[in-house]
């Protein structure tokens, strides 16, 4: 038996598998082994098998076998193996070590590396996997590389002719089932004479 995956959020109580043996008599059903951790039970005449508490994802897969045995002879019985496992939630959304920086930026430099961005996600797996991106375009002056994290100018500056200051907001963006999640920090450049 391999039933759907269970969310690590999943409630008590829920209904995980059905074990259906074929007997000529009724049968008495039981978890004999693999459930160390005790997350499921049985039902010992229908054979549905339930979560008995929280699911830690760490723990998962677990393999644990039923065992169908003779209600009145307890020395005839079989075995079927059940294996659970359990997904990831997207629980957290990338943070920024801080939601505002500040960086200076000398005018007439060529295209440039301003400032290296590194967000946090608590998650694991595809659910923790960042994508970095720029939320305001600002005429194109600035980009960043989505894996890195880096953001770059993209042409020099003219401290007389332009604004001399940018607010550049980035944002950091989980691979996350069912719905991603975006954390943000805003840049400020300033633009140096």
């Amino acid at each position: 038996y391999h039933p759907a995956p269970l969310s690590e959020k999943t409630p008590t109580d829920t209904f995980v598998v059905e074990i259906s043996a074929s007997y000529k008599l009724p049968v008495n059903y039981s978890i004999s082994s693999g459930d160390e951790k005790g997350y499921f039970i049985i039902h010992s005449s229908n054979g549905i098998v339930r979560t008995s508490k929280n699911l830690e994802l760490e723990d998962f897969p677990v393999n644990f076998k039923v065992r169908a045995t003779d209600s009145s002879n307890a020395a005839i019985f079989n075995e079927v193996e059940v294996k659970v496992e359990v997904i990831d939630e997207n629980d957290f959304s990338p943070v920024f070590p801080s939601s505002l920086l500040e960086e200076t930026l000398p005018e007439n430099s060529t295209a440039t590396q301003i400032v290296q961005l590194k967000a946090q996600d608590n998650d694991t797996g595809r659910n923790g996997f960042l994508t970095y991106g720029i939320l305001n375009e600002h005429g194109l002056k600035f980009r960043i590389n989505e894996t890195t994290g880096i953001l770059y100018s993209t042409a020099p500056f003219d401290y007389e002719e332009e604004p001399t200051e940018y607010q550049v907001v980035v944002y950091a963006e989980d691979d996350g089932i069912p719905e991603k999640k975006r954390g943000y920090c805003t840049v400020v450049i300033k633009i140096t004479d």
